[in-house]
């Protein structure tokens, strides 16, 4: 007998009704972040069948941002069973690795090169005993660019290799009647996969440029998120348009990363669950950002994370004040807005 390809929608009610009460119980959770207004503007953080993209400039935080948001998947979710695998394009895991003996340690990475002079001994130690113990965790990385069908096929033989057959119980019909009776069935790992970044992927048969790419990039982790339980993270650049002169004037509308600034907007913003744009306002040498004014003073540490599209949350804007030399960054007030009107 062939396989309907629709449901009723009596179904979509009992997957809801289970997934409510699983958050209620507490035994269906998301993914905490390491911020609160983060963990505000969405479903309490990252949940589980779900993609976030990240846009910004080069030299932004995007990265660290995500980097971030991995290690705190483990800090601050100790029961959730989770695994990780990233596709690391941009940066080799070593340089990642070096990075979180930054934030370790309060050294810089030039410092941990023995940049100037040698390591101590024991800040290298250290380092070993974080790298030991970090070592248990299930993170694998994929440092060699692939095209998107081999990306998908990486993806799928992963989550197969990580699966494991288990009793779950089921209603199932049984002479007429519907019982439930416990079965064996695949059980997937909860898998984040981040992306390191959309535009490094190679040109796949078929497609013209990397638009094209970028289309079967949102195709694909939208397919993979509905079959697995997997949370995406994927960062992006900006197009060139955001660094036009009136959009980096003090106090404009144009100061702020929209939804169309992200590169492959079209591709990507209706694929996303919740679209990210960062933005250090004094790197642009703005005293004031966006229309309310708010004062940055040209500080070119203030972080600007905004939330454009949250799918099951609130958008808006959060602050936060980032230290790359130590590989951190952490949440502050809003700043105040400067008062007087803009005239037009």
């Amino acid at each position: 007998m062939t396989k309907l390809r629709w449901k009723d929608q009596r179904e979509a009610f009992i997957e809801s009704l289970k997934y409510m009460r699983g958050r209620r119980n507490g035994t269906i959770t998301s993914i905490l972040t390491p911020w609160s207004s983060f963990n505000n503007a969405t479903t309490d953080g990252i949940e589980w069948h779900s993609t976030t993209v990240i846009g910004a400039r080069p030299a932004t935080g995007k990265t660290l941002v995500k980097d971030l948001l991995v290690r705190g998947a483990f800090n601050l979710n100790p029961l959730m069973p989770l695994r990780v695998l990233e596709f690391q394009f941009e940066m080799v895991g070593r340089v990642s690795a070096i990075r979180q003996y930054s934030e370790l340690t309060g050294l810089t990475y030039k410092e941990l090169c023995s940049v100037g002079h040698p390591l101590d001994e024991v800040i290298f130690e250290k380092c070993k005993a974080y790298a030991i113990e970090k070592s248990k965790l299930p993170i694998n990385i994929v440092e060699e660019p692939c095209n998107i069908l081999e990306f998908r096929e990486i993806i799928e033989e992963y989550m197969e290799v990580n699966s494991t057959m288990q009793p779950v119980k089921e209603i199932v019909e049984v002479d007429g009647k519907k019982v439930e009776k416990e079965v064996m069935k695949k059980v997937y790992s909860n898998t984040i996969i981040t992306v390191d970044h959309s535009l490094l992927f190679k040109k796949g048969p078929g497609e013209k440029d990397k638009n094209d790419t970028l289309f079967l990039l949102g195709e694909t982790v939208t397919a993979l998120k509905r079959k697995y339980p997997i949370a995406f993270i994927i960062l992006s650049q900006l197009n060139r348009n955001i660094d036009s002169p009136e959009r980096n004037e003090d106090g404009k509308y144009g100061n702020f990363i929209l939804g169309s600034d992200i590169f492959g907007a079209d591709a990507l913003l209706q694929h996303a669950d919740t679209l990210i744009g960062l933005n250090r306002p004094g790197q642009q040498k703005l005293k004031y950002y966006g229309v309310e004014r708010y004062i940055i003073d040209t500080n070119p540490n203030i972080l600007a994370m905004h939330f454009i599209k949250c799918r099951n949350g609130e958008g808006g804007v959060a602050f936060f004040d980032t230290y790359f030399e130590n590989m951190t960054i952490k949440e502050r007030a809003a700043p105040p807005k400067h008062s007087r009107t803009l005239r037009v």
